[in-house]
């Protein structure tokens, strides 16, 4: 399939004057996402940028687990909240990153939706998941070898070795996942072959990557003290469906601050008042931690 490139006439800078990406950029992240199932740009944002990510992410994940089902378990001291959109401040400048708008455009097309909200969060003591993708492979994907969604990944911390960075095995989000667990696990006697290929990544504070979520991955044991929490910024083609497994919300004041641009291409409910929201995106099995 050939690389296109984004449609960047409009707009010269995005948000904070991030440049727009030269079009090469772009079609090296399309190769690299067609090939690998993951692509990435350093220092998107600052530092400092992502340390306000942290803070409101803790706020979140500590309203979370103080009410039932607020928090989703993914393995031993293992979470991931979905949280709405005027929940985290740098929101917009997260959507209509530059970087961000151009690859989901590639890859997605210019209808592109942006349907999930949320992060990770791996304590002290999170042990390997299991070897997994986070849905059953598409019709699109397994017949047609097409991207119908991407994850965008921002870190909120200075990856280290001991606090258990993400492993992906590249060019797994082609396997059509036959034999797969409720499609998504595979079998305990294949993780060899996923451990031979896996590339673990320590992605620093600004950082961004974007992935298939199907592409074979897993977190894997930290044995640090810290936490490691990332954020998920979840993006379909239209027609993916995935937003029947979220629930974004806005309320009828943040909605009207928010530029035409980002709302074209958000799904959400626009309410009078916002509420938590009902985690609905569990992955069967995480559970089980490496167990």
């Amino acid at each position: 399939m050939t690389a296109p490139t984004s449609d960047t006439t409009d707009v010269t800078h995005g948000p904070g004057g991030a440049r727009e990406p030269e079009p090469a950029e772009i079609g090296d992240a399309f190769r690299d996402l067609y090939r690998d199932g993951i692509t990435a740009r350093r220092a998107a944002f600052t530092p400092e940028f992502a340390d306000r990510m942290r803070e409101d992410i803790e706020r979140a994940f500590d309203e979370a687990r103080a009410r039932p089902g607020g928090a989703v378990g993914r393995g031993p001291n293992r979470y991931y909240v979905e949280i709405h959109p005027e929940q985290l401040r740098g929101f917009v400048e997260l959507v209509d990153h530059p970087w961000v708008r151009s690859v989901c455009q590639a890859v997605l097309g210019p209808g592109y939706r942006v349907v999930e909200l949320g992060f990770d969060v791996p304590l002290e003591g999170a042990v390997n998941q299991p070897w997994h993708r986070d849905f059953p492979s598409p019709a699109a994907t397994r017949e047609d070898r097409r991207l119908t969604s991407l994850a965008f990944n921002a870190t909120a911390v200075d990856t280290a070795e001991d606090m258990g960075p993400f492993e992906i095995a590249p060019g797994t989000q082609w396997e059509d996942g036959e034999g797969f667990d409720h499609g998504m696990f595979p079998a305990k006697d294949t993780y060899a072959s996923y451990e031979a290929r896996a590339v673990r990544k320590y992605p620093r504070r600004g950082d961004l990557s974007a992935r298939s979520a199907l592409t074979v991955h897993r977190g894997t044991t930290n044995h640090s003290a810290l936490p490691r929490p990332v954020l998920v910024l979840g993006v379909d083609a239209p027609g993916a469906g995935n937003d029947a497994h979220h629930d974004m919300a806005c309320s009828r004041a943040y909605w009207q601050t928010l530029p035409k641009r980002v709302r074209a291409h958000l799904t959400c409910r626009v309410v009078d008042e916002l509420e938590p929201v009902a985690q609905q995106h569990t992955i069967e099995g995480l559970l089980m931690g490496d167990a």
